[in-house]
């Protein structure tokens, strides 16, 4: 060979070694990224040619599925009930990628690109047929969260229900709320704009508050509070503990008051029964002092105070749905225990935290993890995974349970009768956290469970900058949610 034909083998060798490397590093090393490339419009088209799977309701209604559409596209996410649902469902958008609800959470199965639908692929491509994605159960019922919305109205606010013995979230609802579907049509410049005008607005309609807001859970904090006091063997129902009609903050001159007379108890007195009943702000501050931060702090833990709380997903699934961490500051000085224990202060909580903490109450003291999927079915209907229950924590004893049902059954004999329904006993505690410059509003609350002696369904609801007693508010949204389970 001579010299020129020689360095032409050469150089055609390099030219290969170098083609060898380039598409070996657009093929696998940046292959992910590619497809995730917003401008990668080859691999958008090639998401939405196949049906993504459908978002059902426990009873089989539709919340969301892909509709055939006569564009480059080929299928359009319709959601049915849009607001209703939102929080459960998130959205899927061209311009946006899902990044909440079951949207984001089962995102790879939804698209038919998880691996534990890799058979359903190969049949696809030895068929010829149409990949399909898989559909998500959730167990929402649907007559719950429609009632929900609906008593919300236009309020800011949510409701969480849970059934208490399995952790599965019966409903999920927050106001104000968006319609999905304004974020699914397939002209960019519309769907970005519609994104953009949801993200300006000043009430935050894309947020989901049963999940991720914060807000002072004010007297619904007692609940916490008599727990720890029960399991510290030192208090049962009929244990009295000081009250009275005024307290000052130690190391203060702030003096804490109750809203009734009931309250105050006699004599400085008042059995925790009946502190709980009556909502006396006296006794339960003064009873977080003598148990100290940590022994609530300990108490709230196990409820999942400090702890992020996964609903629903994996990594390998998606982005997983996810609460942030409610919070209670634990070690500090004595006014700050006093405030804290009657849910102000620094204490905060989600929706989501509350109505576990009365799940809890109702399940005997076994708190189990909440969830949002029961099951998860490939195209041909086959199940490919099933929730099954398990424990998120023994929050305490059965008997520290019963006597919190007891206490909590006074709250609708003894304090607000209007809460009880026909053939039913109903546990509950109300709530209302002082907010604002100047405590001129109120984050108003309610939890509970029922029936009593065979709970079904755990209710937490909260409705933010009201006038008024969350009582008033809340309470016929609580009192309307069980209802409807109990149909």
């Amino acid at each position: 060979m001579n010299k020129s034909l020689r360095q032409l083998f050469n150089a055609v060798i390099v030219l290969f070694v170098i083609l060898g490397i380039s598409s070996t590093l657009i093929m696998v090393v940046r292959a992910n990224s590619l497809n995730a490339d917003s401008r990668n419009m080859r691999a958008l088209y090639h998401e939405y040619a196949a049906p993504r799977g459908a978002i059902l309701a426990s009873d089989g209604t539709v919340m969301a599925m892909s509709d055939p559409i006569d564009d480059s596209f080929q299928y359009q996410r319709k959601y049915m009930n849009g607001n209703v649902y939102a929080p459960v469902t998130g959205y899927y958008s061209i311009t946006s990628p899902a990044d909440r609800g079951i949207e984001a959470s089962r995102d790879r199965l939804l698209s038919g690109q998880s691996d534990s639908l890799w058979m359903d692929r190969a049949k696809s491509l030895f068929t010829g047929t149409q990949n399909k994605g898989a559909s998500i159960e959730t167990s929402i019922n649907p007559r719950m969260q429609e009632t929900a919305y609906r008593m919300l109205g236009g309020m800011s606010g949510s409701v969480v229900a849970i059934e208490p013995s399995t952790g599965r979230i019966l409903a999920m609802v927050s106001t104000p709320s968006y319609d999905p579907g304004a974020l699914t049509g397939h002209d960019s410049s519309d769907a970005s704009r519609a994104y953009q005008e949801l993200a300006r607005r000043a009430d935050n309609p894309m947020l989901n508050r049963a999940t991720s807001q914060l807000y002072p859970p004010g007297s619904t904090f007692k609940v916490v509070v008599a727990a720890a006091a029960l399991e510290s063997g030192q208090y049962s129902p009929d244990s009295e503990i000081p009250a009275g009609a005024s307290y000052t903050l130690p190391g203060t001159a702030y003096d804490m008051t109750n809203a009734t007379a009931a309250g105050d108890g006699v004599n400085g007195k008042i059995s925790m029964q009946d502190a709980l009943a009556y909502s006396s702000n006296t006794a339960f501050s003064q009873l977080g002092v003598s148990l100290g931060g940590k022994t609530i702090a300990d108490q709230a833990k196990k409820f999942g105070y400090g702890s992020t709380i996964t609903l629903d997903g994996t990594n390998s699934s998606g982005s997983p749905m996810r609460a942030v961490a409610s919070r209670f500051p634990g070690e500090q000085t004595p006014d700050k225990i006093a405030l804290a224990s009657i849910g102000q202060g620094d204490t905060l909580a989600t929706p989501l935290q509350d109505a576990m903490i009365a799940a809890a109450v109702a399940n005997g003291g076994k708190l189990m993890q909440p969830t949002l999927v029961d099951r998860v079915r490939s195209s041909d209907l086959s199940v490919i995974s099933e929730t099954t229950p398990s424990v998120y924590s023994q929050t305490f004893s059965a008997d520290t349970s019963q006597a919190l049902t007891q206490m909590m059954e006074g709250v609708t004999t003894k304090s607000y009768p209007d809460l009880q329904i026909p053939g039913m006993q109903v546990a509950a505690k109300s709530g209302t956290a002082q907010i604002g410059a100047g405590n001129t509003s109120n984050d108003g609350w309610m939890i509970g469970f029922a029936p009593a002696d065979k709970p079904k369904v755990a209710v937490a609801v909260v409705v933010h900058g009201i006038s008024s007693y969350g009582m008033e508010i809340a309470g016929p949204i609580m009192k309307s949610v069980m209802q409807e389970a109990a149909k």
